[in-house]
């Protein structure tokens, strides 16, 4: 194989992974040292399970693709072992299944991410991964919106039965 389709083959690889990278949700770099063929596939699992996916990919690549798509300060985690997470429906569920991972298998690492268009660091994708899902977050929002109302609607009533106290005495 010639030098130049070699390149090619590169440049074809750095354009498919820029293009993960491009429609994922998230991209989360973590360090997989360490991890034992069955907890490498036990990881891979449920991150599938959470619409999730990890590649090992060749560090110049993933630094290349990531300059391509703007996630530059991915490139300065991207050294020694690393798997790359792309979450395709939910930002946080790559960072919220590693960080659940990461707690009984230490040897898997977190380095860094990118959620929904910004950098967060190690300490920023623990914190991500702490946050309550959607929904629930949804339903404190629901909760917030509708306790003033449910507490008008209430004293509305006790003035309106008050006032039928009052009328009927």
């Amino acid at each position: 194989m010639s030098n130049q389709n070699i390149i090619n083959l590169k440049q074809e690889e750095v354009k498919k992974i820029a293009e993960k990278m491009s429609n994922a949700k998230s991209v989360v770099v973590a360090e997989y040292q360490g991890l034992t063929v069955e907890k490498t596939e036990e990881l891979r699992r449920l991150l599938r399970d959470a619409e999730c996916e990890i590649l090992v990919i060749k560090n110049n690549i993933s630094r290349r693709a990531a300059e391509e798509v703007g996630y530059g300060d991915l490139t300065q985690d991207l050294k020694g072992p690393n798997g790359v997470i792309f979450a395709y429906e939910d930002s946080v569920s790559a960072a919220k299944v590693l960080h659940t991972f990461a707690k009984k298998n230490r040897k898997l690492k977190i380095k860094s991410g990118v959620v929904d268009g910004n950098f967060f660091n190690q300490d920023q994708i623990k914190e991500i991964a702490q946050l309550p899902g959607k929904e629930t977050l949804l339903t404190m929002l629901a909760v917030q919106l509708l306790t003033p109302l449910r507490e008008l609607a209430v004293g509305l009533d006790m003035l309106t039965k008050k006032e039928e106290t009052v009328e009927s005495n």
